[in-house]
């Protein structure tokens, strides 16, 4: 899937693949602190090798994810986002996003969640949960725009959970 940023740049959302491990690693060492504290809830100086492994071999049906690259240049990492199903309620996962810096504000975000909403719909996925921090409005204004139906609970020592019914 192709998305052009508003600049005219084109963006490239693809699956996730286990040749991404560098373009991973390499995009959370480019995060600002402010950006990991919002992705992770904590600091996050790097990934381990089996985090990475994780990250990028996943199944596509109960681990989704996809990247965003620079379509000129694809060892730029625009933005990640991915679910992971819950196993005691197969039809709703544990979901994820984070966008570089740069390119925040741009629709990156949007793009890339709801090409993941729509690929977790196609292996029957139709509820996705999220814990955010509390202040990061950018991430609920994000689950409005996927959502059929959303109940936001209160912050809670910082975070607040979140759970998105998702479009058919």
């Amino acid at each position: 899937m192709l998305y052009v940023l508003p600049d005219g740049t084109p963006v490239r959302i693809r699956p996730i693949a286990p040749d991404d491990k560098e373009r991973l690693a390499r995009g959370l060492r480019q995060l600002s602190l402010e950006s990991i504290r919002k992705r992770f809830l904590a600091a996050k100086p790097r990934f381990t090798s089996s985090e990475l492994r994780y990250l990028t071999e996943v199944d596509g049906i109960n681990h989704i994810a996809l990247v965003a690259v620079l379509a000129d240049d694809p060892d730029q990492l625009v933005a990640v986002a991915r679910c992971v199903r819950l196993p005691d309620r197969p039809a709703t996962a544990e979901m994820a996003v984070v966008v570089g810096d740069p390119f925040q504000g741009q629709g990156v975000g949007r793009a890339i969640t709801h090409a993941l909403a729509d690929a977790a719909i196609d292996v029957g996925i139709r509820r996705f949960a999220a814990t955010m921090a509390g202040d990061n409005v950018a991430a609920r204004r994000l689950m409005h725009t996927f959502a059929s139906r959303l109940e936001e609970g209160q912050i809670s020592g910082g975070v607040r959970e979140v759970l998105v019914d998702l479009v058919a």
